[in-house]
């Protein structure tokens, strides 16, 4: 995405509590002379914020032009991760443009084939085998929480039904009230003048 040097930009999670977020990213500058973006910004940083849905801020810190940020949510929700640069020239100077290259990765653990090159094959299955583990844990925190989304869905789904279902009754009893007031009334009008 591309955003201006003093802008911030925000993008929103919606992620299962106890879960590792894994964030890279990397910073271009638009040139001017060579119009297009250049491979890398130097001297040019990102403050990264994540926000939980209780707007308690989980992580604020300064990297530089590219790198790697995690955090591990405690609350299932919508979670909110601002970059901003930390161009120090002021606004009206500060015409560049900014591509920000994103890559967020949600529950994800990676092995390090390193360490699985130096084991033993019996080692590298056991290693394979827990990490398959624990992506199946992942996959169902990931399955309970959509499940609890999809609950509070129904359950205010249903009220509001429900809701519709008393006003439009509720509509309804005053509108025949209304009506047999009107013809009680024209009635008593009616027989006061005398014209029944």
């Amino acid at each position: 995405f591309h955003i201006g040097e003093r802008e911030e930009k925000c993008i929103i999670e919606d992620i299962p509590s106890d879960t590792l977020v894994v964030g890279n990213y990397k910073v271009q500058r638009w040139d001017i002379h060579k119009h297009d973006f250049l491979e890398s910004a130097p001297g040019l940083g990102m403050f990264v914020t994540v926000t939980s849905p209780t707007a308690e801020v989980l992580l604020s810190k300064l990297y530089g032009p590219q790198g790697t940020f995690s955090f591990t949510s405690y609350l299932s929700g919508e979670h909110i991760i601002c970059f901003q640069s930390n161009s120090t020239r002021f606004a009206i100077t500060a015409g560049s443009k900014l591509r920000i290259h994103l890559d967020i990765r949600v529950g994800e653990h990676f092995l390090d084939e390193s360490v699985i090159q130096a084991k033993d094959k019996v080692n590298e299955v056991q290693v394979r085998l827990e990490h398959l583990i624990e992506q199946i844990h992942h996959v169902t925190k990931e399955q309970d929480y959509e499940r609890e989304r999809e609950e509070k869905f129904r359950k205010t789904s249903e009220e509001t039904n429900s809701n519709i279902l008393w006003w439009a009754i509720a509509q309804t009893l005053i509108l025949i009230s209304i009506g047999i007031w009107q013809i009680k009334s024209l009635r008593d009008f009616f027989i006061a003048k005398k014209l029944v």
